[in-house]
């Protein structure tokens, strides 16, 4: 470490709500803070170079770390995570990290209809769920997940797999989440079940749509009310296949209208690399998005102003060597060169 002098990193090119060229950084404790133009600067103290592109630290927004190698998740290039359900008394301790460390958000269980999806799933732990048939039971549930440490809620809207809410009751457990300044994302799965969540006023799907074919109609509503989170690569896991199909060609329609597209795996459902996953990129770019879509996809909640200390970097950043690709072609296998760093250890001797 420094004797404490000023630490700046510069690098060739970064990303900050857009390229920015070449650029210079501080470092702040544990936080990366964007400066600087590189051109022109004139600055005193330690400086490391870079020969690539500096970004905030991409971020899965759908993961569950209780079925996978969490600690493959840095060197694999992911700086942070959303964990989207599982018991919420151990999920609440992946919170307590340290801030260079994997940053990690969690909604805790997920709130579902008596006998609804995931309750009865193997996959889900005992206690993952908080099953849900009056109002009462749903102010107390999201009440207990925010003690928890939840940032946002999960529901589970999945008539293939059981029973789902009325449109009373979904429209309350969202309402009064909301009011509590707790995001909501929905697992949509069913005829009219991603349509009946973006109407209810959930903030985002933790799939793209995949059972059905949108109506353009209802893709352009969808536009205007939520977010998706991909999780394309769930589906054949490169094989592709008819849902796959039906996702891209859904995804594709709800990005050229204007719609915000966050990258997320659904990492622990199959046979996924821990880390940053190339062929979920590729379907991104199946989709129709083009380099600056995927980056944004990746790294959201980056939108503070340079010279921040909440600048988007944060403990961690993405380092990917090499100039950025021009053609789309090249999109996924520049992004998934991306390496998860710690800005003081490139000053440790």
């Amino acid at each position: 470490m420094t004797d404490g002098s000023p630490m700046f990193i510069t690098a060739d090119e970064a990303w900050l709500n857009g390229w920015r060229g070449a650029s210079v950084f501080e470092v702040r404790g544990t936080s990366l803070v964007y400066v600087a133009p590189l051109a022109g600067w004139r600055g005193a103290g330690e400086i490391v170079h870079l020969a690539g592109t500096i970004l905030p630290g991409f971020r899965d927004s759908h993961v569950h770390l209780g079925l996978i190698d969490g600690d493959a998740l840095i060197p694999g290039g992911i700086s942070r995570v959303v964990d989207l359900g599982w018991e919420p008394n151990e999920a609440s301790r992946w919170v307590e990290r340290e801030s260079d460390r994997l940053e990690v958000a969690i909604v805790g269980g997920l709130l579902t209809a008596a006998g609804g999806y995931p309750s009865r799933s193997s996959w889900a732990p005992e206690g993952s769920c908080r099953e849900i048939s009056t109002p009462d039971e749903g102010a107390s549930a999201l009440e207990e997940m925010k003690r928890f440490g939840a940032s946002m809620i999960k529901i589970a809207l999945n008539s293939d797999a059981g029973p789902v809410w009325s449109d009373d009751l979904l429209a309350f457990v969202v309402g009064r989440a909301r009011a509590m300044a707790l995001p909501v994302v929905a697992h949509a799965q069913g005829t009219g079940q991603a349509l009946r969540a973006a109407r209810a006023g959930v903030d985002a799907l933790a799939h793209t749509p995949w059972t059905e074919r949108l109506g353009d109609d209802d893709i352009a509503e969808m536009v205007q009310s939520c977010s998706w989170i991909s999780t394309l690569d769930i589906h054949g896991w490169g094989a592709y296949g008819r849902d796959h199909d039906f996702a891209v060609d859904n995804l594709r329609r709800f990005a050229a209208g204007g719609g915000r597209v966050i990258y997320g795996t659904d990492l622990g459902n199959g046979p996924l690399p821990v880390g940053i996953n190339r062929r979920e990129i590729d379907g991104l770019v199946m989709a129709g998005l083009d380099l600056d879509a995927v980056v944004a996809s990746l790294t959201p909640g980056s939108d503070a102003t340079p010279g921040s200390d909440a600048s988007g970097y944060g403990g961690r950043f993405s380092f990917i060597p090499g100039p950025r690709p021009t053609v789309a072609d090249d999109v996924p296998g520049w992004t998934a060169s991306v390496e998860s760093l710690a800005a003081p250890d490139l000053f440790r001797n």
